[in-house]
């Protein structure tokens, strides 16, 4: 039996999150939801949009999954997500990226993996106004952060069977901020005998940088190219996007946030208020994370039964929500989940 936070989110959040309890209790794993609404609900009343009490939680649990919370543009408070991460020093942002047979998408065969400093550079939030004249934020790259971020995935590499780990930095113009990260990342990499390619020893594994901008240019160009990217925290979130949408786009990408004593869930797409109520959301990202988190704790079996049902479900292409060219609801494509699980 597993004790875990469940943040269903708004919008969409519910629907989806509906549909994950639903696939995860037939793929026969016992969980106690703790549920929690966090966000622009629970302002008037608690005077933040992340109460205390759901920190605390998440604590007690160390684990929790949640599904998307608006965030207000230019005004309003802070992203939840964001505010998790740093009051949990959730470091490391997983985003696997990899496509399915029978979604249609512009590649085949990708499988990247988008590793994210979690906690620093401009997310820092360090910013202020000068006058009316200029807004000025402060990128903070820490030397303790990078190697953390490195060493993780250096592990993931490893113990995931990838050959190639590749840094995404800015170092030729941020000399100081990414010249250091780049520093940590190579020396760390020389720690765990993951050398550069041309002086590796292991002709398995590799590692190499690729400066930001170049790096956005051969993921549309040749993404099968890469296995793992390492960066800092703005460079993840926009590239584990454009990746997103290598593989059908953003409902078919899931994400977890790892802490040395937590870890937080959650699908990457947003709260999507256009279409939340008409039961057409897809939950692929959601179920998708609800993958890693099995495996997280232990629960690989489960996993992968929601795993081939989702490659079953996707190669039949007879229930697919909308977004994905079908004109299934949310939860007639749960449904079917749960009977391919059944029948396995």
């Amino acid at each position: 039996m597993h004790k875990i936070t469940l943040i269903p989110g708004d919008g969409i959040g519910t629907e989806i999150t509906a549909a994950m309890k639903k696939v995860v209790k037939e793929a026969g794993v016992d969980i106690i939801w703790e549920e929690f609404d966090a966000g622009e609900s629970v302002l008037e009343e608690y005077g933040t949009p992340l109460p205390k009490h759901i920190i605390e939680n998440i604590r007690e649990n160390k684990l929790a999954i949640k599904g998307p919370i608006t965030t207000p543009v230019g005004k309003g408070f802070r992203s939840v997500n964001v505010a998790l991460r740093k009051e949990l020093n959730l470091y490391a942002n997983v985003r696997p990226i990899k496509t399915f047979e029978g979604i249609k998408s512009r590649y085949d065969n990708i499988d990247i993996t988008i590793i994210r400093e979690n906690t620093e550079d401009l997310y820092s939030g360090v910013e202020h106004k000068i006058g009316d004249y200029a807004g000025e934020s402060i990128k903070i790259i820490t030397r303790p952060a990078c190697e953390k971020i490195t060493q993780f995935a250096c592990d993931y590499t490893k113990t995931n069977g990838y050959k190639r780990l590749s840094a995404v930095h800015k170092a030729n113009i941020m000399k100081i901020s990414d010249g250091l990260f780049l520093d940590v990342f190579n020396e760390v990499c020389e720690n765990n005998k993951i050398y550069r390619k041309n002086a590796n020893e292991d002709k398995d594994i590799y590692s190499d940088d690729v400066i930001v901008d170049a790096a956005a240019m051969n993921l549309v160009l040749n993404p099968e190219d890469f296995d793992v990217l390492v960066m800092p925290n703005l460079y993840g979130d926009i590239l584990s996007d454009l990746c997103a949408g290598l593989v059908g786009g953003l409902g078919m990408v899931p994400s977890a946030n790892i802490g040395e004593d937590c870890a937080v869930f959650e699908a990457v797409h947003g709260s999507a208020p256009q279409i939340a109520g008409k039961g057409i959301a897809n939950p692929t990202a959601i179920i998708q994370s609800s993958i890693m988190m099995l495996r997280h704790i232990g629960e690989h079996d489960a996993a992968m039964k929601i795993e081939n049902a989702l490659r079953t479900i996707f190669k039949e292409g007879k229930v697919l929500t909308v977004d994905l060219g079908g004109d299934s609801s949310t939860e007639e494509f749960s449904n079917e989940l749960c009977k391919i699980i059944r029948n396995s």
